[in-house]
Protein backbone atom coordinates (compact mmCIF):
# COMPACT_ATOMS: atom_id res chain seq x y z
CA UNK A 1 0.00 0.00 0.00
CA UNK A 2 3.09 2.61 0.55
CA UNK A 3 3.54 2.57 -3.08
CA UNK A 4 0.37 2.28 -4.88
CA UNK A 5 0.71 5.86 -6.05
CA UNK A 6 3.29 5.80 -7.74
CA UNK A 7 2.19 4.18 -11.02
CA UNK A 8 -0.67 6.51 -10.93
CA UNK A 9 2.06 9.55 -10.49
CA UNK A 10 3.70 8.18 -13.35
CA UNK A 11 0.78 8.92 -15.44
CA UNK A 12 0.92 12.04 -14.60
CA UNK A 13 4.96 12.69 -15.34
CA UNK A 14 3.90 10.98 -19.17
CA UNK A 15 1.57 13.76 -19.33
CA UNK A 16 3.76 16.30 -18.09
CA UNK A 17 5.94 15.22 -21.06
CA UNK A 18 3.67 15.17 -23.52
CA UNK A 19 2.53 18.57 -23.14
CA UNK A 20 6.05 20.08 -23.28
CA UNK A 21 8.44 18.11 -25.22
CA UNK A 22 7.02 20.66 -27.88
CA UNK A 23 8.14 23.90 -26.32
CA UNK A 24 11.90 23.68 -26.80
CA UNK A 25 11.61 22.87 -30.08
CA UNK A 26 9.99 26.70 -31.07
CA UNK A 27 13.06 27.36 -32.27
CA UNK A 28 13.80 24.80 -34.73
CA UNK A 29 9.96 25.35 -36.19
CA UNK A 30 11.10 28.81 -36.92
CA UNK A 31 13.95 28.23 -38.76
CA UNK A 32 12.61 24.75 -40.35
CA UNK A 33 9.44 25.67 -41.00
CA UNK A 34 9.60 29.47 -41.37
CA UNK A 35 7.34 30.28 -39.11
CA UNK A 36 7.00 33.70 -37.13
CA UNK A 37 7.82 34.09 -33.65
CA UNK A 38 4.03 35.29 -33.17
CA UNK A 39 2.97 32.10 -35.04
CA UNK A 40 5.26 29.79 -33.07
CA UNK A 41 4.20 31.31 -29.52
CA UNK A 42 1.05 31.07 -30.91
CA UNK A 43 0.99 27.51 -31.15
CA UNK A 44 2.57 26.96 -27.53
CA UNK A 45 -0.80 28.71 -26.49
CA UNK A 46 -3.14 27.01 -28.37
CA UNK A 47 -2.34 23.91 -26.10
CA UNK A 48 -4.43 26.30 -23.56
CA UNK A 49 -7.34 25.90 -26.26
CA UNK A 50 -7.66 22.38 -26.07
CA UNK A 51 -6.78 22.52 -22.63
CA UNK A 52 -9.33 24.41 -20.87
CA UNK A 53 -12.10 22.32 -22.14
CA UNK A 54 -10.09 18.61 -21.15
CA UNK A 55 -9.76 20.44 -17.34
CA UNK A 56 -13.64 21.18 -17.63
CA UNK A 57 -15.10 17.77 -18.89
CA UNK A 58 -12.55 15.31 -17.13
CA UNK A 59 -12.57 17.08 -14.06
CA UNK A 60 -16.47 16.18 -13.65
CA UNK A 61 -16.27 13.14 -15.29
CA UNK A 62 -13.79 11.94 -12.86
CA UNK A 63 -16.09 12.41 -9.77
CA UNK A 64 -18.74 10.64 -11.58
CA UNK A 65 -17.02 7.85 -13.53
CA UNK A 66 -14.06 7.65 -11.90
CA UNK A 67 -10.35 8.89 -11.78
CA UNK A 68 -8.75 6.10 -13.80
CA UNK A 69 -10.92 5.22 -16.39
CA UNK A 70 -10.41 9.11 -17.22
CA UNK A 71 -6.74 9.16 -17.07
CA UNK A 72 -6.10 6.31 -18.72
CA UNK A 73 -7.77 7.06 -21.85
CA UNK A 74 -6.27 10.38 -21.74
CA UNK A 75 -2.53 9.50 -22.13
CA UNK A 76 -3.95 6.99 -25.20
CA UNK A 77 -5.29 10.22 -26.30
CA UNK A 78 -2.20 12.20 -25.85
CA UNK A 79 0.24 9.04 -27.89
CA UNK A 80 -2.07 10.40 -30.43
CA UNK A 81 -1.16 13.78 -30.22
CA UNK A 82 1.86 12.89 -30.37
CA UNK A 83 1.83 11.18 -33.76
CA UNK A 84 -0.30 14.54 -34.85
CA UNK A 85 3.22 16.57 -34.08
CA UNK A 86 5.27 14.05 -35.69
CA UNK A 87 3.15 14.41 -38.72
CA UNK A 88 3.59 18.11 -38.09
CA UNK A 89 7.34 18.02 -39.66
CA UNK A 90 5.99 17.78 -42.58
CA UNK A 91 2.35 18.88 -43.11
CA UNK A 92 1.75 21.55 -40.65
CA UNK A 93 -1.57 21.94 -40.13
CA UNK A 94 -1.36 18.51 -38.12
CA UNK A 95 0.88 20.96 -35.30
CA UNK A 96 -2.57 22.43 -34.98
CA UNK A 97 -4.33 18.94 -34.34
CA UNK A 98 -1.52 18.04 -32.53
CA UNK A 99 -1.59 20.53 -30.05
CA UNK A 100 -5.25 21.06 -29.89
CA UNK A 101 -5.48 17.12 -28.72
CA UNK A 102 -2.39 17.40 -26.66
CA UNK A 103 -4.18 20.38 -24.78
CA UNK A 104 -7.58 17.98 -24.51
CA UNK A 105 -5.50 15.04 -22.58
CA UNK A 106 -3.39 16.97 -20.71
CA UNK A 107 -6.10 19.04 -19.06
CA UNK A 108 -8.09 15.49 -18.66
CA UNK A 109 -5.16 13.92 -16.73
CA UNK A 110 -4.22 17.03 -14.26
CA UNK A 111 -8.04 17.04 -12.94
CA UNK A 112 -8.12 13.27 -12.93
CA UNK A 113 -4.66 12.64 -12.25
CA UNK A 114 -3.92 14.82 -9.55
CA UNK A 115 -6.82 13.30 -7.52
CA UNK A 116 -6.06 9.73 -8.20
CA UNK A 117 -2.61 10.17 -7.16
CA UNK A 118 -3.88 12.32 -3.58
CA UNK A 119 -6.25 9.57 -2.63
CA UNK A 120 -4.06 6.93 -3.46
CA UNK A 121 -1.69 8.79 -1.42
CA UNK A 122 -3.64 9.02 1.98
CA UNK A 123 -6.06 6.01 3.44
CA UNK A 124 -7.54 3.67 3.15
CA UNK A 125 -5.73 3.28 -0.32
CA UNK A 126 -2.11 4.72 1.03
CA UNK A 127 0.13 5.19 4.32
CA UNK A 128 0.69 8.79 4.21
CA UNK A 129 -0.87 11.26 7.16
CA UNK A 130 0.54 14.73 6.62
CA UNK A 131 -1.44 16.91 5.23
CA UNK A 132 -0.47 17.92 0.94
CA UNK A 133 1.86 14.56 0.78
CA UNK A 134 -0.56 13.67 -2.23
CA UNK A 135 -0.15 16.98 -3.49
CA UNK A 136 3.58 17.63 -3.11
CA UNK A 137 3.84 13.50 -4.90
CA UNK A 138 1.95 14.77 -8.02
CA UNK A 139 3.69 18.22 -7.85
CA UNK A 140 6.98 16.31 -8.08
CA UNK A 141 6.15 14.16 -10.67
CA UNK A 142 4.44 16.16 -12.86
CA UNK A 143 7.38 18.96 -12.96
CA UNK A 144 9.86 16.02 -13.71
CA UNK A 145 7.50 15.21 -16.77
CA UNK A 146 7.99 18.93 -17.82
CA UNK A 147 11.49 19.43 -16.93
CA UNK A 148 12.91 16.28 -18.60
CA UNK A 149 11.14 16.47 -21.57
CA UNK A 150 12.77 19.41 -22.73
CA UNK A 151 16.19 18.96 -22.35
CA UNK A 152 15.33 15.36 -23.86
CA UNK A 153 13.44 16.68 -26.71
CA UNK A 154 16.02 19.85 -27.29
CA UNK A 155 19.06 17.59 -27.40
CA UNK A 156 17.28 14.52 -30.12
CA UNK A 157 16.51 17.91 -31.96
CA UNK A 158 20.22 19.63 -31.86
CA UNK A 159 22.20 16.17 -32.35
CA UNK A 160 19.62 13.14 -33.63
CA UNK A 161 18.25 12.69 -37.30
CA UNK A 162 14.96 14.27 -38.10
CA UNK A 163 14.92 16.33 -35.06
CA UNK A 164 11.16 17.31 -35.52
CA UNK A 165 10.05 13.92 -35.85
CA UNK A 166 12.55 11.79 -33.44
CA UNK A 167 11.97 14.19 -30.59
CA UNK A 168 8.55 13.10 -29.85
CA UNK A 169 9.96 9.49 -30.10
CA UNK A 170 10.55 8.52 -25.94
CA UNK A 171 6.84 10.17 -25.52
CA UNK A 172 5.75 7.36 -26.95
CA UNK A 173 7.81 4.85 -25.76
CA UNK A 174 6.86 6.22 -22.06
CA UNK A 175 3.03 5.65 -22.88
CA UNK A 176 3.42 2.20 -23.60
CA UNK A 177 5.52 1.16 -20.37
CA UNK A 178 3.68 3.45 -17.91
CA UNK A 179 0.08 2.27 -19.04
CA UNK A 180 0.33 -1.26 -18.31
CA UNK A 181 1.55 -0.70 -14.78
CA UNK A 182 -1.38 2.30 -13.81
CA UNK A 183 -4.30 -0.57 -15.09
CA UNK A 184 -3.12 -2.12 -11.60
CA UNK A 185 -4.04 0.79 -9.61
CA UNK A 186 -7.24 0.42 -8.19
CA UNK A 187 -9.73 3.22 -8.70
CA UNK A 188 -10.26 5.68 -5.55
CA UNK A 189 -14.01 7.42 -6.54
CA UNK A 190 -16.13 7.06 -3.61
CA UNK A 191 -20.09 7.86 -3.88
CA UNK A 192 -21.11 10.81 -2.06
CA UNK A 193 -23.07 9.62 0.64
CA UNK A 194 -26.98 10.25 0.58
CA UNK A 195 -27.85 13.85 2.42
CA UNK A 196 -24.36 14.38 2.32
CA UNK A 197 -23.63 18.44 1.86
CA UNK A 198 -21.56 19.44 -0.72
CA UNK A 199 -19.05 22.18 -0.75
CA UNK A 200 -18.69 25.43 -2.16
CA UNK A 201 -16.38 24.16 -5.16
CA UNK A 202 -14.88 27.11 -6.93
CA UNK A 203 -17.34 29.85 -4.69
CA UNK A 204 -16.08 29.22 -1.42
CA UNK A 205 -14.23 32.17 0.07
CA UNK A 206 -11.30 30.37 0.80
CA UNK A 207 -11.07 29.15 -3.39
CA UNK A 208 -11.64 33.13 -4.18
CA UNK A 209 -9.26 34.18 -1.75
CA UNK A 210 -6.83 32.04 -1.46
CA UNK A 211 -5.71 30.04 -4.37
CA UNK A 212 -7.37 32.23 -7.15
CA UNK A 213 -5.55 34.96 -7.26
CA UNK A 214 -2.10 32.83 -6.93
CA UNK A 215 -3.00 29.61 -9.56
CA UNK A 216 -1.90 32.47 -12.37
CA UNK A 217 1.59 32.47 -12.01
CA UNK A 218 1.87 28.18 -11.47
CA UNK A 219 2.58 28.20 -14.98
CA UNK A 220 3.90 32.01 -15.93
CA UNK A 221 6.98 30.78 -14.05
CA UNK A 222 8.39 27.96 -16.69
CA UNK A 223 6.94 29.56 -19.73
CA UNK A 224 8.71 32.42 -18.95
CA UNK A 225 11.81 30.28 -18.44
CA UNK A 226 11.70 28.26 -21.84
CA UNK A 227 9.63 30.44 -23.98
CA UNK A 228 10.93 33.78 -23.40
CA UNK A 229 14.35 33.99 -22.65
CA UNK A 230 16.30 31.61 -25.19
CA UNK A 231 15.13 34.08 -27.69
CA UNK A 232 16.19 37.44 -25.62
CA UNK A 233 19.56 35.76 -24.44
CA UNK A 234 21.20 33.83 -27.02
CA UNK A 235 21.03 36.50 -29.90
CA UNK A 236 25.22 36.42 -29.74
CA UNK A 237 24.82 32.51 -29.58
CA UNK A 238 22.62 31.96 -32.86
CA UNK A 239 22.06 27.98 -33.68
CA UNK A 240 22.17 27.49 -29.84
CA UNK A 241 18.31 28.81 -29.07
CA UNK A 242 16.82 24.83 -28.55
CA UNK A 243 19.55 23.61 -26.30
CA UNK A 244 19.44 26.76 -24.19
CA UNK A 245 15.34 25.97 -24.26
CA UNK A 246 16.07 22.45 -23.39
CA UNK A 247 18.44 23.46 -20.45
CA UNK A 248 16.18 26.54 -19.16
CA UNK A 249 12.76 23.56 -19.36
CA UNK A 250 15.20 21.45 -17.08
CA UNK A 251 15.73 24.51 -14.68
CA UNK A 252 12.32 26.29 -14.09
CA UNK A 253 9.83 23.29 -13.71
CA UNK A 254 12.93 20.94 -12.98
CA UNK A 255 13.57 22.88 -9.76
CA UNK A 256 10.32 23.39 -8.51
CA UNK A 257 10.39 19.12 -8.09
CA UNK A 258 13.93 19.59 -6.07
CA UNK A 259 12.66 22.38 -3.56
CA UNK A 260 9.91 20.08 -2.43
CA UNK A 261 11.80 19.20 0.77
CA UNK A 262 11.95 22.76 1.72
CA UNK A 263 8.33 23.43 1.14
CA UNK A 264 7.60 20.60 3.08
CA UNK A 265 9.62 22.66 6.08
CA UNK A 266 8.43 25.81 5.21
CA UNK A 267 4.52 24.58 5.25
CA UNK A 268 5.20 23.68 8.62
CA UNK A 269 4.38 27.37 9.97
CA UNK A 270 1.41 27.35 7.66
CA UNK A 271 0.54 26.54 4.73
CA UNK A 272 -0.02 29.84 3.51
CA UNK A 273 3.87 30.47 4.06
CA UNK A 274 4.22 28.31 0.94
CA UNK A 275 2.05 31.01 -0.94
CA UNK A 276 4.34 33.80 0.52
CA UNK A 277 7.59 32.14 -0.20
CA UNK A 278 6.86 31.68 -3.82
CA UNK A 279 5.56 34.31 -4.74
CA UNK A 280 8.39 36.46 -3.27
CA UNK A 281 10.80 34.07 -5.06
CA UNK A 282 8.68 34.63 -8.69
CA UNK A 283 8.83 38.57 -8.17
CA UNK A 284 12.75 37.43 -7.73
CA UNK A 285 13.05 35.20 -11.16
CA UNK A 286 11.20 38.00 -12.98
CA UNK A 287 13.51 40.82 -11.81
CA UNK A 288 16.67 38.99 -12.78
CA UNK A 289 14.91 37.68 -16.39
CA UNK A 290 13.93 41.01 -16.93
CA UNK A 291 17.99 42.15 -16.30
CA UNK A 292 19.02 39.05 -18.67
CA UNK A 293 16.86 40.26 -21.74
CA UNK A 294 18.22 43.48 -20.99
CA UNK A 295 21.97 42.84 -21.27
CA UNK A 296 21.68 39.55 -23.34
CA UNK A 297 23.48 37.18 -20.50
CA UNK A 298 22.87 33.29 -20.94
CA UNK A 299 24.09 32.63 -17.51
CA UNK A 300 21.74 35.47 -15.96
CA UNK A 301 18.85 33.94 -17.85
CA UNK A 302 19.39 30.31 -16.02
CA UNK A 303 19.62 32.16 -12.52
CA UNK A 304 16.26 33.39 -13.44
CA UNK A 305 15.10 30.29 -14.91
CA UNK A 306 15.96 28.35 -11.42
CA UNK A 307 14.47 31.18 -9.25
CA UNK A 308 11.58 30.93 -11.30
CA UNK A 309 11.66 27.24 -10.83
CA UNK A 310 11.16 27.58 -7.04
CA UNK A 311 8.41 30.03 -7.19
CA UNK A 312 6.44 27.18 -9.53
CA UNK A 313 7.34 24.44 -7.13
CA UNK A 314 6.07 26.36 -4.19
CA UNK A 315 2.64 27.78 -5.60
CA UNK A 316 1.75 24.57 -7.14
CA UNK A 317 1.89 22.65 -4.11
CA UNK A 318 0.35 25.29 -2.24
CA UNK A 319 -2.53 25.51 -4.38
CA UNK A 320 -2.83 22.03 -4.33
CA UNK A 321 -2.88 21.77 -1.07
CA UNK A 322 -5.40 24.24 -0.77
CA UNK A 323 -7.86 22.64 -3.13
CA UNK A 324 -7.65 18.88 -1.59
CA UNK A 325 -8.77 20.96 1.75
CA UNK A 326 -11.82 22.75 0.50
CA UNK A 327 -13.15 19.96 -1.90
CA UNK A 328 -14.62 17.07 -0.56
CA UNK A 329 -13.89 13.27 -1.48
CA UNK A 330 -16.78 13.39 -4.37
CA UNK A 331 -15.68 16.89 -5.68
CA UNK A 332 -11.59 16.94 -5.84
CA UNK A 333 -11.26 16.50 -9.48
CA UNK A 334 -13.76 19.02 -10.57
CA UNK A 335 -12.10 21.46 -8.17
CA UNK A 336 -9.06 20.52 -9.13
CA UNK A 337 -9.73 21.18 -13.13
CA UNK A 338 -10.82 25.09 -12.08
CA UNK A 339 -7.57 25.30 -10.62
CA UNK A 340 -5.41 24.10 -13.55
CA UNK A 341 -7.48 26.26 -15.50
CA UNK A 342 -6.40 29.54 -13.67
CA UNK A 343 -3.23 27.78 -13.56
CA UNK A 344 -2.84 27.48 -17.41
CA UNK A 345 -4.21 31.44 -18.01
CA UNK A 346 -0.29 31.77 -17.42
CA UNK A 347 1.01 29.84 -20.18
CA UNK A 348 -0.02 32.29 -22.67
CA UNK A 349 2.14 34.79 -21.15
CA UNK A 350 5.21 34.11 -24.22
CA UNK A 351 2.14 35.00 -26.71
CA UNK A 352 1.23 38.18 -25.14
CA UNK A 353 4.93 39.16 -24.59
CA UNK A 354 5.43 38.45 -28.17
CA UNK A 355 2.77 40.51 -29.37
CA UNK A 356 3.93 43.52 -27.13
CA UNK A 357 7.35 43.29 -27.92
CA UNK A 358 6.62 45.86 -31.00
CA UNK A 359 5.52 48.87 -28.26
CA UNK A 360 7.25 47.74 -25.26
CA UNK A 361 10.75 46.20 -24.80
CA UNK A 362 10.85 42.64 -22.96
CA UNK A 363 12.28 43.59 -20.07
CA UNK A 364 9.69 46.08 -18.71
CA UNK A 365 7.03 43.32 -19.59
CA UNK A 366 8.93 41.55 -17.25
CA UNK A 367 9.44 44.29 -14.56
CA UNK A 368 5.79 44.76 -14.49
CA UNK A 369 4.89 41.29 -14.03
CA UNK A 370 6.99 40.69 -10.94
CA UNK A 371 5.40 43.86 -9.51
CA UNK A 372 2.42 42.26 -10.36
CA UNK A 373 3.29 39.09 -8.26
CA UNK A 374 4.25 41.30 -5.42
CA UNK A 375 0.27 43.09 -5.81
CA UNK A 376 -1.09 39.17 -5.76
CA UNK A 377 0.88 38.90 -2.54
CA UNK A 378 -0.56 41.72 -0.96
CA UNK A 379 -4.13 40.77 -2.10
CA UNK A 380 -4.04 38.20 0.85
CA UNK A 381 -2.77 40.06 3.05
CA UNK A 382 -5.77 40.19 5.77
CA UNK A 383 -6.12 36.52 5.35
CA UNK A 384 -5.71 35.04 8.60
CA UNK A 385 -3.53 31.85 8.53
CA UNK A 386 -5.35 30.12 11.09
CA UNK A 387 -4.05 26.65 9.61
CA UNK A 388 -0.70 27.51 10.69
CA UNK A 389 -1.95 28.63 14.07
CA UNK A 390 -3.43 26.14 14.64
CA UNK A 391 -0.97 23.92 13.62
CA UNK A 392 1.40 25.55 15.97
CA UNK A 393 -1.35 25.22 18.78
CA UNK A 394 -1.17 21.51 18.30
CA UNK A 395 2.02 21.02 18.25
CA UNK A 396 2.15 23.37 21.73
CA UNK A 397 -0.06 21.02 23.11
CA UNK A 398 1.49 17.81 22.30
CA UNK A 399 5.07 19.25 23.98
CA UNK A 400 3.07 20.24 27.10
CA UNK A 401 1.39 16.76 26.86
CA UNK A 402 4.83 14.71 26.20
CA UNK A 403 6.42 16.70 29.48
CA UNK A 404 3.09 15.61 31.59
CA UNK A 405 2.36 19.33 32.12
CA UNK A 406 -1.28 17.62 30.53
Amino acid sequence: MRNVWVPAALLLMVAGWGANQFSPLLGAYRGELGLSPSAATGLLALYVVGLVPGLLFGGPLADQRGRKPVVVWAIVLSALATVALMLGAHVVPWLIVGRLIVGVSTGAVLAAGSAWVRDLSHPPFGTATEDGAGARRAGVLLAAGFSISGVVSALVATWGPFPLVSAYVPHLVLCAVTLPLALRCPETRVEPAAGAPRGRGARDPRFLRRVAPVAPWIFLCPTVGFAVLPAQVTVHAPGYEVLYAGVSTLCAPGFGAVVQPWARRIARRGVRATAVFGLLAIAAGLVLAAVAAWRAQPWLGLLAALTLGTGYGFVSTYCLTMVGRIAGPSELAGLSAIMWVLAYLGFCTPFVISLLSGVVAVPVVLLVLAGLALLTLLSARDETDRDGHESRRAQRVQRLRDAGVL
